[in-house]
């Protein structure tokens, strides 16, 4: 381990895509202050940077660890991010006062969600299934085991019910299962019988009594479809987010009036604007400019997570930073969609600005294996998204992994 530390190629130490992270994060923790107000802001605040500090330390640590080495113990990560997903709606799960199972509290500890991690380690699975069947991923085979790998933790995650952080797992193995070069004879008749499918599950989902949706999740994405027949003002948080930051303008109001007249501020009396619905914070305090930084400053995010993923030493990291930069890209989407009502309410963190440990710690994990991807030594100049190009014409020498467990 250590003389393999020594060969890292430290030059390229991704230092520009860390201070992004920080900055995100500093601009979150005054975000979430503003949103806490008098009474719980500054105990809000502290409590992002203490996630803050926490997440450098797990960037630092797994930055300098080989990913090669941790992704021997993949199997070993599923099944406890399984029992802690189910553990939920054990005596170890509860509600936080939300009437759903998504948290875990063991003892003096702060509760925290274990579908976060999970997102983590089916990045981590997916990609070291793909590497150990390089040379079947033209197989249905292979396609059948991603899928049950994943939709069984996605199933434990419905009864909770978490149904968005369902669907950024599913987007993270679509994104997985394409980067890997599945071939198109496989892909065409799913997605020429996906379509129509989909279509008819979103007609299903629409009807009352369904067996897929709870009671609530029907009510909201019928409020959604039908917004002026909305009795039970289901609506009505996503409205006044919107509201919130049409308020803020151009430049946003903190500029006008340095945060002085806190408490007029539209966003204060939507529930959760402090996390899911951060973005009314935002959009109120900082405006179209300043939105338009933030969303700037994701991109670059992204877009270097992306760059880490071509100019990986090998496919299995390359599987992990694309992972990592689809969970980024679904989560900001989704939770920005959600604030200004695009999609039907549903919870999510926006990553980095949210407040929320589990999150905060999931995404510096993420950004702890990009950092490490991209400092590894270079073995190949074969650069690429798919497993022909990354395999094409390197040895079966170049995979530092052993995956038989």
């Amino acid at each position: 381990m250590i003389k393999r530390i020594k060969q890292y190629d430290w030059k390229k130490y991704n230092f520009s895509l860390l201070c992004v992270v920080i900055a995100v994060c500093f601009i979150g923790t005054l975000c979430v202050k503003l949103a806490g107000g008098e009474e719980l802001g500054t105990t809000l605040m502290k409590g992002q940077l203490t996630g803050l500090g926490i997440g450098l330390f797990i960037v630092a640590i797994l930055s300098i660890i080989d990913y090669h080495f941790i992704c021997n113990f993949v199997p070993i990560y599923y099944i406890i991010g399984l029992f802690l997903t189910a553990a939920t709606h054990t005596a170890l799960g509860t509600d936080n006062n939300t009437d759903v199972n998504r948290w875990i509290k063991i003892g003096p500890l702060p509760s925290f969600q274990p579908v976060e991690l999970m997102k983590i380690i089916l990045i981590l699975t997916i990609a070291v299934l793909y590497t150990k069947f390089k040379n079947k991923v033209d197989k249905i085979s292979t396609l059948f085991i991603i899928v049950v790998t994943t939709m069984v933790p996605v199933v434990v995650i419905l009864t909770q019910p978490d149904l968005s952080s369902s669907l950024v797992i599913v987007f993270i193995m679509i994104v997985l299962v394409f980067a890997a070069g599945t071939a198109y004879k496989i892909l065409t008749p799913i997605i020429v019988t996906g379509i129509p499918a989909s279509l008819v599950l979103f007609w299903y989902v629409q009807q009352p009594g369904n067996f897929i949706l709870r009671g609530y999740q029907y009510k909201r994405i019928h409020a959604w479809l039908n917004p002026d027949n909305d009795p039970d003002q289901l609506n009505w948080q996503q409205n006044m987010c919107i509201n919130a930051v049409a308020s803020g303008k151009l430049y946003g109001k903190f500029i006008q009036d340095s945060g002085a007249d806190r408490a007029s501020r539209l966003y204060n009396p939507i529930p959760v604007n402090e996390s899911d619905f951060i973005w009314s914070v935002i959009g109120e305090e900082f405006g179209f400019l300043g939105c338009c930084l933030i969303l700037l400053l994701f991109a670059v995010i992204i877009f270097k997570c992306f760059t880490v993923a071509k100019k990986a030493q090998d496919f299995l990291g390359r599987m992990i930073a694309l992972g990592v930069a689809a969970m980024f890209m679904f989560q900001v989407f989704a939770n920005i969609c959600v604030a200004t009502r695009i999609f039907p309410n549903t919870g999510l963190p926006l990553p980095f600005i949210s407040n929320g440990l589990s999150s905060m710690i999931s995404s510096m994990i993420g950004i702890g294996f990009v950092m490490n991807i991209g400092i590894q030594p270079a073995r190949t100049s074969n650069f690429g998204f798919t497993m022909r190009h990354s395999f094409g014409s390197d040895s079966a020498k170049d995979i530092d992994l052993d995956l038989d467990l």
